[in-house]
């Protein structure tokens, strides 16, 4: 359907791409995977003609319609929730048109190479689709996905411009899967979904007919969305025939026989010099001498690819802790009209590790704020253990940092009064050395604003850690660090995140907050998520 040739691209010194070869085929489902700054949304917008390449082509047929959801960015406004998401319909003739194009093509193609049976397969679907432009199934087809968004009925005559940044990008996507391109490109969809909105879009997609690219750090929703990885590495583009699990067994697999034949190379290569070295000056062997110094020079050499930088830290020790750490009792909380909690009863006591969730707009933050003493309440009280002392991490926190400061400056004035402290070396650990620390907040990334977010919070030793979405921004490896430092830690964590692999990682108790109710449940996030499914099946019987 789409296919890579030779494409080499540079980003000032940096060579993103080093002629990197590839095919996305028609119903290809990938995982497009690579540390921060290795090139995963510029290739999207190459492949979707957003920017040239330094050299090499993106071939792709008229036939092929893509669509794409960025990471943010997106507003609508001035027609209703339902109007909007209809629009996305688009033109019953326009998808004729593209039939009628395609059975063109058809005739010019081999009929025994696979793309002429892609094609065949990608016209059925559109074909199908003309079919369900019938009005019944439309309307039923757009509530199904409003709904599954996280939408209520009672919002499908809001208008759009009422909506909040997280709702836009769900308009986005709910318009996204109506329209059905032949390939969908999503750059980070699950960072404005919930965690059951989520569960919601990775069922609806492992049913999608077309082809999918999805760059995303949630390790979950790529092993069930995915059959594919695409690995940007050191300007390469490495294929792997699985999900993101199956690729990092690989990945070690493919190290390791790599590792093989370079020792064993490395052995030749000796025996080779030694035997030059020994008969270098014996005039009898000087042919066979010539003879391995020809072979040595035509070896080609193994190289073991370098590791990137990974991050590492731990969070301070803990001060001793009382088992009563926090104790909530018939908190009210209202914004206006717009009641939070509404008599809230909740213990957390030493040792809980606690995933907070709910759909988007419950309250979780505002619990997190609430409990970090950093929100007004109406009524109620909330109860701090003895020698509970908190380390709060706000959602905002990255974006919360002094443009003006260096990183250096910015951890600094956060160890006032901790003798202890050692700003550099958390820097260090969380990849800021040397030059890097010196560098203006201004400048740093989403995901370098984050780290210099954690520096800080290594600044205070706490034994209540209150982590609101710690993940936003992070890759994989480095929310696995971010997993070991938090499994290391001796003190209680409540972490408000919908990264369920992350979670199920670290929580041993799952806070489910709903408008109007809580239930702290014994599980872990997968756990809650089925037992919620099984609760839904309750129902319907």
């Amino acid at each position: 359907m789409i296919t890579i040739n030779q494409v080499t691209h540079n980003f000032g010194k940096k060579t993103l791409y080093n002629a990197i070869n590839g095919v996305i085929g028609a119903h290809d489902r990938i995982g497009l995977v690579g540390a921060n700054g290795s090139g995963k949304t510029t290739l999207l917008r190459m492949i979707m003609g957003e920017v040239e390449s330094d050299k090499g082509t993106f071939d792709k047929p008229d036939y092929v319609s893509i669509g794409y959801l960025p990471q943010d960015g997106i507003e609508v406004s001035g027609k209703t929730l339902y109007a909007e998401a209809e629009s996305a319909l688009g033109d019953v003739l326009a998808l004729q048109e593209k039939i009628a194009k395609a059975d063109e093509a058809r005739l010019e193609m081999d009929t025994e190479s696979e793309e002429y049976y892609d094609l065949i397969d990608t016209v059925g679907e559109w074909e199908q689709k003309l079919e369900d432009f019938e009005p019944q199934k439309m309307k039923s087809r757009i509530e199904r996905i409003l709904l599954g968004m996280g939408f209520k009925q009672s919002d499908f005559q809001r208008d759009t411009g009422e909506f909040s940044g997280g709702w836009q990008m769900r308009i986005a996507l709910a318009k996204l899967l109506l329209h059905s391109p032949s390939l969908i490109i999503l750059d980070e969809p699950t960072n404005h979904l919930d965690i059951v909105s989520q569960h919601w879009v990775e069922n609806y997609l492992s049913h999608y007919q077309g082809a999918l690219i999805i760059i995303s750090h949630d390790r979950a929703f790529l092993d069930t969305v995915t059959n594919r990885t695409l690995e940007l590495k050191l300007g390469n583009l490495n294929s792997f025939k699985g999900n993101y699990s199956f690729y990092l067994k690989e990945t070690e697999q493919r190290l390791e026989t790599l590792r093989k034949a370079y020792k064993n190379q490395q052995r030749e290569i000796s025996e080779i010099k030694d035997f030059i070295n020994r008969f270098r000056s014996n005039v009898k062997k000087a042919s066979m001498v010539q003879s391995r110094i020809k072979q040595l020079e035509k070896i080609d050499l193994i190289t073991i690819p370098r590791d990137e930088k990974k991050i590492f830290f731990r969070f301070p020790s803990p001060p001793p802790a009382s088992s009563k750490v926090i104790t909530i009792t018939n908190l009210h909380k209202a914004y206006g009209d717009n009641v939070i909690f509404n008599g809230l009863d909740l213990r957390i006591d030493k040792g809980d590790r606690i995933a907070v969730v709910g759909v988007n707009g419950a309250g979780k933050s505002t619990l997190a704020r609430i409990m970090a003493d950093c929100e007004p309440y109406q009524d109620g009280t909330i109860e701090k253990g003895l020698n509970t002392v908190i380390s709060y991490f706000a959602q905002t926190q990255a974006d919360e940092l002094d443009p003006a400061k260096s990183v250096l400056d910015e951890v600094e004035s956060a160890a006032i009064d901790n003798a202890e402290a050692n700003p550099r070396a958390a820097l260090g650990a969380l990849l800021f050395s040397g030059d890097e620390a010196l560098k203006k907040t201004a400048v740093l990334s989403g995901g370098e604003k984050n780290r210099v977010a954690l520096a800080k919070m290594l600044m205070k030793p706490g034994n209540c850690l209150i982590l609101d979405e710690p993940t936003n921004h992070l890759d994989i490896k480095s929310k696995e660090v971010l997993q070991d430092a938090i499994n290391a830690f001796e003190g209680t964590v409540i972490l408000v995140s919908h990264d369920r692999a992350f979670l199920d990682g670290v929580v041993n108790k799952v806070l489910e907050v709903s408008p109007g109710s809580t239930r702290l449940l014994t599980c872990n996030v997968s756990e809650y998520i089925a037992r919620l499914e099984q609760e839904m099946e309750d129902a319907k019987s």
